[in-house]
């Protein structure tokens, strides 16, 4: 059936009036509300399984800011597939799971120091409704305050962590930024970095803190599969949250974030790699640093919308998704 001949125009706005969170209802999903992937907008969780938040904030950038804008352009870039089931994912979280679009967290940015706070407080309140959460950044700070609320209600978490960098630079105690939050996390306990991993790093860092590292290079010479066997077992059952740094992908495949470094990751290398995990016990993600400002006919918005989808599946097919 055609979107063409399949759409109703007196059935409005599909992410004000429909009345199931589950499946594709077909619809001219380039119009209409920037929720994403057209779910429905809503604050109400009663019986919802997954909510995606923005988290429009960049204060804590170090290069290139503009990342506030990220979750406007990731729902912008899903308009272009909401129209199909994830390919070539055998399990889809739309019609198995209760899937809306929670809106973006408020804060003041004129306050930043209260910022963190803020968003954990957020989480926390999505994650007492026994719902699960993907976040879309935003630059990846507010991985750290996201990481507080997970680690409240599972427990110390291990970190699957694609990237560029390794985001464990040395820090002060209170201080925001987006390369060292990884720091605080692992010296608060939030982190187990023993069984944690990070995908695609190509920058020195002298102190990786314990965290088990894949570098690009690796990936390039032993491919996505043989990591993803590696990152099963580092993880083990351990419970585990997601983190995606759109800079992790080669600049010519994500041009539009803030501290691109070349020689990363294809789209087909991460998107294989997330989809040869599964079974992990995926518990929180989150996607980060996209930045439109320096994006090019939305490749970038596009490539972190498709990999938020693939995290959806990821979590659909975990423990926690089988529910």
């Amino acid at each position: 059936m055609s979107i063409k001949s399949s759409v109703n125009p007196e059935q409005g706005d599909l992410a004000f009036t429909r009345d199931s969170d589950r499946g594709i209802i077909p619809e001219a999903s380039w119009a209409g509300a920037l929720s994403f992937m057209r779910r429905r907008y809503t604050k109400d969780l009663t019986g919802v399984d997954v909510a995606i938040m923005g988290v429009p904030f960049d204060l804590a950038v170090s290069s290139r800011s503009g990342t506030r804008l990220g979750p406007r352009a990731v729902r912008s870039g899903s308009s272009h597939i909401a129209w199909s089931n994830p390919w070539p994912w055998e399990n889809d979280p739309f019609e198995q799971l209760s899937i809306i679009d929670y809106g973006d967290c408020e804060f003041d940015y004129g306050y930043p120091d209260k910022v963190p706070g803020e968003i954990t407080a957020a989480a926390k309140g999505v994650l007492d409704k026994d719902t699960a959460l993907l976040s879309i950044g935003g630059d990846h700070y507010i991985t750290y305050p996201l990481l507080k609320a997970h680690v409240e209600k599972h427990g110390p978490l291990s970190l699957v962590q694609f990237d560029a960098h390794t985001d464990t630079w040395e820090d002060e105690p209170g201080r925001i930024d987006h390369g060292t939050m990884l720091w605080h996390a692992i010296n608060e306990g939030l982190v187990d970095p023993s069984r944690s991993v990070q995908v695609g790093i190509r920058t020195h860092n002298p102190n990786p803190m314990g965290m088990n590292i894949i570098d690009a290079i690796e990936v390039h010479k032993t491919g996505p599969n043989a990591v993803a066997e590696k990152i099963r077992t580092i993880v083990g059952d351990h419970k585990a949250y997601v983190t995606f740094d759109i800079d992790a992908l080669e600049p010519a495949s994500a041009p539009g974030t803030g501290t691109p470094v070349i020689g990363g990751l294809s789209p087909y290398q991460a998107q294989e790699i997330i989809r040869s995990i599964v079974g992990i016990n995926v518990v929180g993600m989150d996607l980060v640093e996209v930045s439109p400002a320096y994006d090019i006919s939305e490749i970038t918005a596009i490539a972190g919308a498709t990999l938020v989808n693939d995290l959806l599946c990821l979590y659909a097919a975990s423990p926690a998704g089988q529910r």
